[in-house]
Parts: C-alpha cells; structure tokens; sequence
C-alpha cells in the first residue's frame, strides 16, 4: 500500500536534486535560492544543513565523507564533516546570467549537469559531463531548463528533461565512452498537468518524474510512452525524485515554495517540504562520482 508522508517540513525555497547515499544510507539534497545543502538521515529522521554563499543546485555521493555538487559556475567537492568546498572544474565563469541546474552520475561514475539562464530565458544552457579524470566537456548546447537525467539498467538509454519543452528524450549511450548518439522523443507531457521537472528510473526502467506546477510524480513507460500512474503531492511545484531505502522502495521528492503567494502557501503548508512516498516497486541506485 502506498503511503505518502512530509518527511521534512524544511520550507525549502527551491527544494531539488535528491541523491541516496547506499554507503551511509542518508539522503542528500539541496535548496538551491536557499543555498543550502540537507543531508536527511531516515533512520532518526535528522536533517542537517551545510551553507554556501551561492547557488547549489545538485549533489551526489563521492569519495567516503565527501559529496560533489553543482555551485553556480562550478563542479566542487564537500567535505561532509567539515564543510569545506574545494573545486575541481570551473564553467561559464564569464556567464554571470547563467547557474547549474540539475546533475546526475552515469552508471560508470560520470557526472552529468547542465545549465540554464538564471532569468529562465530559452536556449541559453548546455549540457557538460565531469569524467573521473576530472576533464569537463559540453555535450548538449542551446538547452533551456536543462533538468531530469535516468540510464536503462542495460546501460544503453540515457533520458533527459529540458523542462519547457514538455518531453522526455532518450539518446543511445555508450557507457564505455560516456558518449550520446540518436536522439528520439519517448514521453510527451500534457499541458494540463505542469512540466517535466526531475526524474528517476526504477528497476523495471520505467520512469519517475516530478511535475513543476503539476502537483504529482508519474509513472511512465518509456517504450510505449504510456503513462502508468500518477500520485498526487499536496505542493504544486514538485520538483525532483530519488529512490532511497536500504531495498530502495522509498521515493524521497523535493518541493519549492518559489513564487508562491502567502494564500498558496496556506493551502499548501508542506510546499518545500521532502516527502516520502513508501512504493512496491524497487528504484535504481543512485551513482557515485568516480573520480
């Protein structure tokens, strides 16, 4: 039976980019206005925050003790204890109008992350992966909101979300290389049910992704397109999923508060919040940076 719970009512302003730590079964993710990482601890249902000084806009496990996130021109590695940022590889350093958004590692332990325009002008972003040898390259240019990243348990599939196009593509991946080949469109969202925001797979490769301004997550087939089913979240900016859990059966799900005026909120106090949804299907684990 599904059981859908406000884990942390952090009032996050952008609540994003959820990762799960299998090593020390704690959750990571970030509020990216707020400048805050969470590292949220499901066993006594702590949540601790590091600060930053600008935007921090994903996360993912590293080295023991450490996590590599996204600042806003910027690959960088925290330590977890202390706090301290030390970067690895600087981008768009010379585009004060553009931040990272959303980042993901591969199965072979690159980190993909992507860019965008802080005003949210189209076309503006690109998409760059750090490999473990801690070389940066951009792979994808002209990407608006550039957002959810999944692989096929094959390895061979790699989705994407660039937010206001409403779609879902998957490219053929070659893990060996970290290379992207043909690109085809596998889910289109309604115009009535928000955008396409984060996203995550589950081991039976069908996808999870959040709906900005839709208010749910939905399930979705990517070889037939067909939508599986939906569970509705009492925010209506949902922003990003993650399966986590010692058998990965919990779906952890990020919300913002962002623009919403004093009588939304009142309707939606969780907004910001982590939730909790307890599933019956068993999610992907999320991949640690290799380098």
């Amino acid at each position: 039976m599904r059981e859908l719970t406000l884990a942390v009512d952090a009032k996050a302003v952008l609540g994003e980019g959820p990762s799960w730590d299998s090593l020390l079964q704690c959750l990571y993710w970030v509020d990216i206005i707020g400048q805050k990482l969470h590292i949220y601890d499901p066993a006594d249902q702590r949540d601790r925050t590091i600060e930053f000084d600008q935007y921090v806009s994903s996360v993912v496990p590293g080295k023991p003790g450490e996590v590599i996130v996204t600042l806003q021109h910027g690959f960088y590695r925290v330590n977890l204890q202390s706090g301290k940022t030390t970067p690895i590889a600087i981008v768009e350093s010379d585009v004060d109008t553009n931040r990272f958004n959303d980042g993901k590692c591969d199965p072979a332990g690159r980190l993909w992350a992507g860019t965008m325009a802080i005003d949210e002008a189209r076309f503006q972003g690109n998409l760059y992966r750090l490999n473990p040898d801690l070389r940066v390259t951009r792979m994808l240019t002209g990407v608006s909101i550039s957002n959810g990243m999944a692989w096929s348990s094959d390895a061979k599939t790699m989705y994407y979300v660039d937010t206001p196009t409403r779609e879902i593509v998957a490219f053929d991946y070659d893990i060996s290389m970290g290379a992207i080949g043909d690109r085809r469109v596998v889910v289109r969202i309604p115009e009535d049910v928000g955008y396409p925001d984060g996203m995550t797979i589950d081991a039976e490769d069908m996808l999870w992704v959040a709906h900005w301004e839709g208010g749910r997550v939905s399930r979705w087939d990517p070889h037939s397109g067909s939508l599986l089913e939906e569970v509705m979240i009492p925010a209506s900016r949902v922003t990003s999923c993650v399966f986590a859990g010692p058998d990965l059966t919990d779906l952890y799900i990020t919300t913002a508060r962002v623009g919403l005026d004093e009588a939304t909120l009142k309707l939606q106090p969780g907004a910001g919040g982590l939730f909790r949804l307890t599933t019956d299907v068993k999610g992907s684990p999320t991949y640690r940076f290799a380098g």
